[in-house]
């Protein structure tokens, strides 16, 4: 199995909330597509194992993964150690993504930040000894407030509702009249898909569409015409 696109997120959910619109929009455009959730979240304010195992399997369908994965790393006690690099390393190797997209460095969660620090060691690991490493790597920048301006915004305007159902997928997780749930922080009085329909379209305007999600990449980012650069600046 090859994919094109790889979400490497710590908990069942993370992919949906930090890129699903990108993901389904990759589905829309052809390309494989897959998610690698690197705990199975047991360890969660709500739900069970069973629970978000059957709930993750149902917003993969919504979304058209290709396939979705659990590395069986502990949920809540995630660390950035030789062993679970070299777990991740090894799917990676059998996935062979072309693309990764990871947490934020700088994550509010542990155990995300500690994801993002395992899935991109693992990405150069899985090149050791003649196996292949992803052609490039994306940072989600969704709900973060990092001082840093996105590289890209990804126009999911025709992909929103499909993010939208796949969340609520998880019903033990962000049904029952919240208004916040990790890291999406909103008001007291502001339903939880507002909240996010919110962000999204504060993403959205910064590249004049109704809904975008935002990336950082290390990399300077090539462009080949400059006259054809989308975005007016006046």
């Amino acid at each position: 199995m090859s994919i094109d696109l790889l979400a490497i997120m710590a908990h069942p959910d993370d992919a949906e909330l930090l890129c699903g619109g990108t993901l389904a929009k990759a589905v829309d455009q052809g390309h494989s597509v897959g998610i690698l959730d690197l705990t199975a979240g047991e360890r969660g304010s709500f739900g069970n194992q069973q629970t978000r195992a059957e709930e993750a399997a149902n917003a993969a369908r919504i979304i058209g993964v290709t396939m979705r994965r659990t590395a069986s790393l502990s949920d809540g006690r995630l660390e950035s150690t030789i062993a679970a690099r070299d777990v991740v390393a090894d799917i990676i190797r059998e996935l062979k993504p072309k693309t990764v997209i990871l947490h934020w460095p700088d994550a509010r969660h542990p155990d995300h930040h500690a994801a993002n620090r395992i899935a991109h060691d693992a990405c150069f690991v899985a090149g050791m000894g003649g196996g292949q490493r992803p052609q490039k790597i994306f940072y989600a920048l969704t709900y973060q407030e990092a001082h840093v301006k996105p590289t890209f915004v990804v126009d999911i305007t025709a992909q929103m509702t499909r993010k939208l159902d796949a969340i609520f997928a998880f019903a033990s997780q962000f049904d029952g009249g919240k208004t916040s749930m990790g890291d999406v922080l909103g008001t007291a009085t502001r339903p939880l898909r507002e909240q996010i329909l919110a962000h999204h379209a504060h993403y959205g305007s910064l590249i004049r569409t109704d809904f975008g999600e935002p990336y950082w990449t290390k990399e300077t980012v090539l462009v080949d015409d400059v006259v054809a650069l989308s975005v007016r600046s006046m």
